[in-house]
């Protein structure tokens, strides 16, 4: 009987059939279901693909899974062979990165932290390259981001060819300002990090975000 149905079916039936089908799939993959975060419109596919998780193990009060955009077209990749395990990220002195770095030997063998401004993405890796650093994490300017706008951004080649030949990813604002300014707090001059750590597997829901980061 359910053969014959379908035998006799209209094609204006048919067409009905699919588009109902269509609402029902479209209903239960809800606008924003995959997601991971609404203000940076990244999806989870996009997340574990293209960008790249750290987490810092100390001090305690950051003790979250962070993500990082690699640069675009400058720079060494984040790859399996490069790993971090126990590193310190290590904010430069100055900040901005655009001129000497002067606590280079706290940064000699380790990650840098470095935020946006003041010159290109390019030099603030070359000058954190320069003054020994394996890496370098670049996010928005802690006195100058602004959460509504925050999100992660696209770092690429300025084009004045420089030799840079370590890594480069920028983080959210709201996590760059949030990690230098507890460890302002604590007194501290680095946190200590693992770099990059796999979440391909792992469910949003048991990511270990900020709490300042909006799901």
């Amino acid at each position: 009987m359910f053969l014959l149905h379908w035998i006799f079916i209209t094609r204006g039936q048919l067409q009905l059939y699919l588009i109902l089908l269509l609402i029902v799939f479209v209903t239960v993959v809800a606008p924003g279901a995959n997601d991971l975060h609404f203000h940076d419109g990244a999806s989870s596919v996009d997340t574990v693909a293209g960008d790249v998780f750290f987490e810092i193990l100390d001090p305690p009060e950051l003790r979250y899974t962070y993500r990082i955009r690699p640069a675009k077209d400058f720079g060494t990749t984040f790859n399996e062979t490069l790993r971090f395990q126990r590193a310190r990220l290590v904010p430069t002195v100055p900040l901005h990165s655009c001129s000497d770095i002067v606590n280079h030997d706290d940064i000699v063998g380790h990650i840098a932290l470095s935020e946006r401004g003041e010159c290109s993405f390019v030099f603030k890796t070359a000058k954190a390259q320069q003054a020994g650093a394996r890496a370098v994490i670049i996010t928005e300017s802690v006195d100058k981001w602004d959460e509504s706008l925050d999100h992660l951004i696209e770092m690429v080649d300025d084009k004045m060819e420089l030799d840079v030949n370590i890594p480069a990813g920028f983080l959210l604002g709201r996590s760059g300002a949030t990690i230098l300014r507890t460890l302002q707090r604590l007194r501290k001059n680095y946190a200590v990090i693992n770099l990059p750590i796999n979440m391909t597997h792992v469910p949003l829901s048991k990511m270990n975000q900020p709490p300042w980061i909006a799901w």
